[in-house]
């Protein structure tokens, strides 16, 4: 077992994302790298301590190996954001990632430059040797699964996909028959996230034909280039839209569709193969949360 120390604002909510993640064996909470011995919440909670409220959490390295679990750390974070996330603000709230082992510095560093290269601004993100940690008292330990209505900053639906991923995983276990495989899949995704339309289209020819899915009847075909579909397919990546009457040549297979995100799916060769689409009734419904999370889910296929 290895052991790595999250700042990610409130840890209420950083320790709720965590303790669902597979190959996470436990969490904790507490306050990172401040200067006054064993301080109480309180304490650090006036801004004048130092510390940063911190997730220590302990790893099975066999089942996810540090770098991933750092990416989902960024996936829950606004790296660009200084002292502040979502509705917190304080010194406390600061993000940052404290290592305890010298040779885990070398991956961290990675993911940190991955990371920075999708932004024109700096991380605001602390990326130091663990100093110290002092565990926080019990009433903020496991604090959502003790208060399940209590605030959190993070989205609930970031709390689904994690154990989502996992189970699709067991589900599709060694099925090689892709649309059994991707049957299952709209099946899962919809019924733990509840979006408006969740299927595939496969590409045939020209076109992507309707494949498995969830949800009201819906365009049987699209072409290559067309729609928000065709369009991932043409150009090979994720595309999020928070309106769809906004996008040029939307294809409007549902007067109720606001937004939708469109993930493609690729072969060993990088060949986009289908696209997993889905729809929701509201606007501005997905963000860098569903990119990461649902690329995740359709590695798996």
């Amino acid at each position: 077992m290895k052991e790595i120390h999250f700042a990610g604002g409130c840890f209420w909510g950083a320790e709720h994302y965590f303790r669902n993640i597979e190959g996470v064996v436990d969490t904790e909470v507490g306050f990172a790298n401040g200067d006054l011995p064993s301080p109480t919440y309180e304490q650090v909670y006036t801004d004048t301590t130092g510390y940063a409220e911190t997730v220590r959490v302990v790893y099975d390295s066999g089942k996810i190996p540090l770098d991933e679990l750092v990416r989902d750390f960024f996936c829950a974070i606004d790296p660009l954001s200084l002292n502040k996330q979502g509705e917190d603000e304080g010194t406390r709230y600061r993000t940052g990632v404290y290592y305890s082992d010298p040779a885990d510095l070398g991956i961290l560093k990675k993911v940190f430059d991955e990371v920075q290269s999708l932004y024109p601004s700096p991380l605001a993100v602390e990326l130091e040797p663990l100093r110290n940690f002092w565990p926080a008292d019990a009433r903020h330990q496991d604090y959502l699964v003790k208060n399940p209505d209590g605030y959190c900053h993070l989205p609930l639906r970031i709390f689904r996909y994690p154990k989502l991923v996992a189970d699709l995983k067991a589900l599709l276990g060694d099925e090689t028959d892709r649309i059994a495989r991707y049957s299952n899949t709209a099946a899962l995704v919809q019924e733990r996230m509840g979006f408006f339309w969740t299927g595939f289209y496969l590409v045939d020819g020209d076109q992507l034909v309707l494949g498995p899915f969830q949800g009201p009847v819906a365009c049987m075909r699209i072409g290559f280039g067309k729609g928000v579909c065709g369009t991932a397919w043409k150009e090979a990546r994720t595309m999020v839209v928070p309106d769809v009457e906004e996008f040029p040549g939307h294809i409007a297979c549902s007067s109720l569709s606001r937004s939708e995100i469109v993930v493609p799916l690729k072969d060993a060769d990088g060949v986009v193969t289908g696209v997993l689409d889905i729809d929701s009734k509201d606007l501005s419904t997905f963000d860098h949360i569903d990119v990461f999370w649902l690329s995740r889910l359709t590695a798996l296929l």
